[in-house]
């Protein structure tokens, strides 16, 4: 698409070159199910129905609209940008897969960090009135990783009960 974007619109100035393809992008992007011969079309209609009224998005246009040469070049970006778009659509499987691995590699790299630093006061003050409120004989906890699961494992085995005594109470 970058290749094709400096091969077209060679007579305009570089603002009105990226200010018409990132619109003719955009328009692209958000009419994925229309044919890049309907979005060519409904973009020249457009444009001549804003210079009908005096109000064109792009003033420039106005000598270009009927050249046989710039209809060309916009088929030409419209359709990189359709290959474009259709890639990138194909490709998102595989990175969605990529940030799911790579989110379980930082939560599997923050735990081998927590397994090696030692537990924090507010861990270990918790851990103990956990112990005393549920009558718990304390272990000595050597990481932030082991004092972590030792509260999680007290708090979900404490939960479990008192959930089945409430359903035992119904």
């Amino acid at each position: 698409m970058y290749q094709i974007k400096n091969q077209i619109y060679l007579d305009m100035t570089k603002t009105q070159k990226s200010a018409l393809c990132n619109f003719l992008r955009a328009l692209v992007k958000k009419t994925p199910d229309m044919s890049v011969e309907d979005i060519f079309d409904k973009f020249i209609d457009d444009e001549r129905y804003y210079f009908e009224i005096n109000n064109p998005h792009f003033e420039f246009l106005g000598d270009y609209l009927d050249d046989e040469k710039f209809q060309q070049e916009t088929m030409l970006y419209l359709k990189e940008c359709r290959k474009y778009y259709d890639y990138k659509k194909k490709q998102e499987p595989i990175i969605q897969a990529q940030k799911e691995y790579e989110k379980k590699k930082r939560a599997f790299l923050r735990e081998v960090k927590m397994s090696k630093e030692q537990p924090t006061k507010k861990q270990l003050y918790y851990y103990d009135r956990l112990c005393k409120k549920y009558n718990i004989e304390k272990k000595e906890l050597s990481s932030k990783l082991e004092a972590r699961d030792e509260i999680d494992r007290i708090l979900n085995e404490h939960d479990c009960r008192n959930f089945e005594s409430d359903e035992n109470m119904e």
